[in-house]
C-alpha cells in the first residue's frame, strides 16, 4: 500500500474534481455542475499525494436510505497500479457499511477492466436479470 499520501474525506474543488477526472479519462463536466454534485455527495473520500495534489477520489451518491451509488472512481494516471482504486473502494465501503440500512441497494457503473475491482468488494452483474441504462444530457 502506498505510504506517501494523505487519505482525507474533504471534497476536491471543482477545479481539481474536473481535472483528475480529464486525467483519468472520465467523461468532461461542467464547472457549475461539478459545485452543485460535490456540495450534494453522501461521502467523498480523496488521496492527495504529499505536495496535497489531488491523485485518486470516489465519491457515494443517493438518498442516504434505500440507494446509493459509487461514482467518481478515479486515480491520476501516474499512480494507477499502485494499489489507490482498491484503497478509495475500501473507505468507500467501510463507509456503506456503517451507514447503510439493511436492504439498502449499492449500485455503480463499472468499466472493463474495472468491473474486477468490484467484484472483489462483492459486487455482481445485474444481467441477464436486469441492465443498465443511462441518458445523458
Amino acid at each position: 500500500m502506498e505510504t506517501n499520501i494523505n487519505v482525507s474525506f474533504d471534497a476536491p474543488t471543482p477545479t481539481e474534481y474536473l481535472a483528475l477526472r480529464a486525467a483519468a479519462g472520465l467523461s468532461p463536466k461542467d464547472l457549475q455542475a461539478s459545485q452543485i454534485a460535490l456540495s450534494n455527495s453522501i461521502f467523498i473520500t480523496t488521496i492527495r499525494d504529499l505536495d496535497d495534489q489531488l491523485i485518486g477520489m470516489g465519491r457515494i451518491i443517493g438518498d442516504g436510505g434505500c440507494f446509493y451509488q459509487i461514482v467518481d472512481i478515479a486515480v491520476h494516471p501516474t499512480r494507477q497500479g499502485q494499489g489507490l482504486g482498491k484503497q478509495i473502494m475500501s473507505v468507500l465501503m467501510d463507509y456503506l457499511d456503517n451507514h447503510a440500512p439493511s436492504g439498502a441497494y449499492i449500485s455503480l457503473i463499472a468499466d472493463v477492466p474495472a468491473d474486477e475491482l468490484y467484484t472483489r468488494f462483492g459486487f455482481d452483474y445485474t444481467s441477464p436479470k436486469s441492465v443498465g441504462m443511462f441518458k445523458k444530457y
